[in-house]
């Protein structure tokens, strides 16, 4: 097989990039497994965009703080200033984001977050967004999607990748392509608790090492703060960071509040494992009460009904949650 560019997975990254190439290119792209089965579907909370020029500093300022100044300053600034941009392709694409009764954009806040930001679908704004663009990208004449496709090898002379080793039907076919592009997703298939999906196993990180291509902080590994305890060995149901960033706290066995919950991820991930620690627990808990029942029901009914089909009833109790490998920053 030849093309121009090939394209190794099928979430957001993958599927706006195949948008915003030119038509003239002959574009194939691979995934692993079906194509909704991307960590892009998973995503319950929302997506931040800046409002106005007003805000720029402090949505800088939130986003390096958050990630200890460490973050690289460009890409921070980039991905500000080019947000409006990439909302407004969104919703032309026809995603759904929430408005207020005027028909305005509604936003919510976030963990590190200082403003009102974020912009949502109900508790499943990943499989909104991811889904609009899956559909657009089948509409294209010159891209062609294979699922249930992984890639196996890169096809690689000296310094050049020319392609890849696909597999598909139990044979091996080799892809010749003037471009390849790797945006083969997480690592969480490596993790006992993670919530990504579990064939995701850092393909892409291994035949990157194979073949020298550079990589960068392969260390950073987010784990998410809450994530519905369950004794099951399943994919671990994501409680939405929005839910605290709507009023939902934290309790240690004891019922009491022990850390403030709009702190970035990894500070009240922290706390949560020397409380669970400190109480020889396997979890805390924690409680969307204080939300208000009508808000719960219309900002978070998959979670509402998720936590029901688990038999815990949010309206009436607070649920048991754990940290668990959630997102891969490096790459």
């Amino acid at each position: 097989m030849k093309t121009d560019v090939l394209i190794v997975g099928s979430g957001c990254s993958a599927l706006y990039m195949a948008l915003h190439l030119s038509e003239d290119l002959n574009i194939l792209m691979v995934t692993k497994k079906e194509a909704e089965l991307s960590d892009s579907f998973l995503a319950q909370g929302g997506i931040c965009m800046l409002r106005n020029e007003d805000d720029y500093d402090s949505y800088f300022e939130d986003t390096m703080k958050a990630g200890h100044y460490e973050n690289d300053a460009y890409s921070v600034e980039l991905m500000i200033k080019s947000s409006p941009d990439v909302i407004q392709d969104l919703i032309s694409y026809g995603v759904d984001f929430e408005r207020n009764e005027d028909g305005s954009l509604a936003f919510t806040r976030e963990g590190a977050h200082s403003q009102k930001r974020i912009l949502y679908h109900e508790d499943i704004t990943g499989k909104e967004i991811t889904r609009h663009l899956l559909e657009k990208v089948r509409q294209k004449k010159n891209v062609t999607l294979l699922e249930n496709t992984p890639l196996v090898d890169l096809i690689v002379r000296g310094n050049v990748a020319l392609g890849g080793v696909i597999k598909r039907n139990n044979q091996e076919e080799k892809v010749y392509a003037k471009k390849v592009v790797l945006a083969t997703g997480g690592i969480g298939g490596l993790y006992k608790h993670s919530t990504n999906y579990p064939h995701l196993t850092g393909d892409g990180i291994e035949l990157s090492k194979k073949y020298q291509i550079e990589l960068k902080n392969l260390d950073y590994v987010q784990i998410h703060p809450t994530t519905l305890y369950t004794t099951d060995h399943e994919r671990s149901f994501l409680i939405s960071e929005s839910v605290r960033g709507e009023g939902a706290i934290l309790l240690d066995k004891n019922g009491n509040r022990f850390v403030n919950e709009l702190l970035p991820r990894d500070v009240v991930a922290e706390a949560i494992f020397k409380q669970m620690e400190k109480d020889q627990t396997d979890y805390v808990y924690e409680d969307l009460r204080p939300i208000g029942k009508e808000e719960i029901a219309s900002h978070f009914p998959h979670i509402v009904e998720h936590c029901k089909e688990k038999g815990y009833d949010v309206f009436k109790e607070p649920i048991p949650v754990v940290p668990a490998q959630h997102y891969f920053m490096g790459g």
